[in-house]
């Protein structure tokens, strides 16, 4: 008989800090982020501790008085992990475990953890395992006390090598190899994709867990990963996709997330070259998501560092069947009405004005709403990059209401 299987969660404790360019509402919305991270990388988060502060202190991150109060708590509560919603220093993590006597993450290291467990193919795992030596480096004092220095003897004797020396080498070495592991892969992907010849390439991009992968999969008819977690998909996965009789690229990429680790952008700088050399973007949004604004304003923020912003882009929100607004009663004329009050044809109306009538879709890829009027929007667009390129091939892909469907389709 099978035993049956229990999932043992980690249990954790969140910390943030409220400052002049961050308020309390702020906080909140990145503490939630912070929890569906923990969860994606499974821990279950009991308690969050915040503090109001002007600047983080710079040897413990929070006041000593918030310490203490979070020590006693995780004594108490036999706590296993307590992680903080911003960057720590190396010497603040190495106080504050001092402090607490328990592991100490930070967002980047959460998100390099959730990295590792989703790192599939030898690439990612590469590129994952870059990132998180670029972060250890700094942080290796203090994790050989044990060690001080290496055994002495004739013809040893001198202040030696220290076993942190060792280790720092033995680090840097290691990046310095899988740099060059990177450099060969990035050589063949580029082979790769010089091989795929004049096809037109779309890419979707957006915030993680939007449902880029879902929407990849109702347009390709493939089986992508999908999981409502945070980075599903790690790896870019490039598919032929065929509307009509009009055929392009298709390629589902890394989500991105706000305060995303230098060193992740870094290291996935080649995964991001499929967004790089794409013709066609297809920004893909979660509107039911309350911060979806924020989120936009993230990837478009990596899509300018990345040299991709200026790129022809559809932006595609997706999740209409879960859109929820709040709504002012006819009687309360104190209420002002803001963003969060919009319906779904309000927001039709504002980015369609801002983006242009064919460049914004409102579409449900779980429930293939309005996928006609998708489908209908990407031919166009495929189209017009394709008769650019090949102005000859205008009379084999009228428009759509009068373009034949491909026969192989099922």
């Amino acid at each position: 008989m099978l035993e049956k299987e229990t999932i043992k969660f980690e249990k954790t404790v969140v910390v943030g800090i409220i400052t002049q360019h961050q308020n309390e509402e702020k906080l909140n919305e990145y503490l939630d982020e912070l929890e569906f991270l923990t969860y994606t990388a499974g821990g279950e988060v009991v308690k969050r501790f915040s503090q109001k502060m002007e600047r983080p202190n710079p040897k413990t991150f929070l006041g000593t008085g918030k310490m203490d109060e979070i020590n006693h708590y995780v004594k108490e509560h036999s706590i296993n992990t307590v992680i903080f919603d911003d960057e720590l220093s190396p010497s603040q993590q190495k106080n504050i475990t001092k402090i607490l006597n328990c592991k100490v993450l930070d967002r980047t290291n959460l998100i390099l953890d959730i990295f590792a467990q989703r790192a599939e193919t030898s690439y990612a795992r590469t590129q994952v395992e870059l990132a998180q030596c670029q972060y250890l480096l700094p942080r290796l004092s203090g994790m050989w006390t044990h060690l001080e220095r290496q055994k002495g003897g004739i013809g040893m004797r001198g202040p030696g090598e220290t076993e942190i020396e060792t280790d720092r080498r033995i680090v840097r070495d290691r990046i310095a190899l899988l740099k060059d592991k990177i450099k060969v892969i990035d050589k063949q992907m580029s082979v790769q994709r010089s091989n795929r010849g004049a096809m037109v390439r779309v890419a979707l991009v957006g915030y993680t867990n939007v449902g880029k992968s879902t929407l990849m999969n109702v347009i390709s008819k493939s089986e992508v990963f999908v999981e409502n977690k945070l980075f599903a998909t790690l790896d870019t996965t490039v598919r032929k996709v065929v509307i009509k009789n009009l055929p392009f690229l298709l390629s589902d990429t890394v989500g991105f997330i706000r305060k995303l680790p230098t060193q992740l952008v870094e290291s996935f700088k080649s995964t991001l070259d499929e967004v790089r050399e794409a013709d066609l973007l297809l920004h893909v949004v979660d509107i039911s998501h309350p911060d979806f604004e924020d989120h936009i304003e993230s990837v478009n923020q990596i899509l300018a560092d990345i040299k991709s912003a200026d790129k022809p882009t559809i932006m595609v929100f997706n999740k209409i069947d879960s859109y929820k607004h709040l709504t002012i009663d006819a009687d309360d004329l104190i209420t002002e009405k803001t963003t969060k009050h919009y319906t779904l044809e309000e927001w039709k109306d504002t980015w369609m004005s801002r983006m242009g009538e064919n460049r914004a879709l409102f579409i449900s890829a779980l429930n293939k709403e309005n996928f006609e009027e998708f489908r209908e929007k990407v031919y166009e667009a495929v189209r017009e990059i394709h008769i650019t390129r090949f102005p000859y091939n205008k009379f084999l892909y009228p428009d759509y209401k009068e373009a034949p469907e491909d026969k192989n389709a099922d």
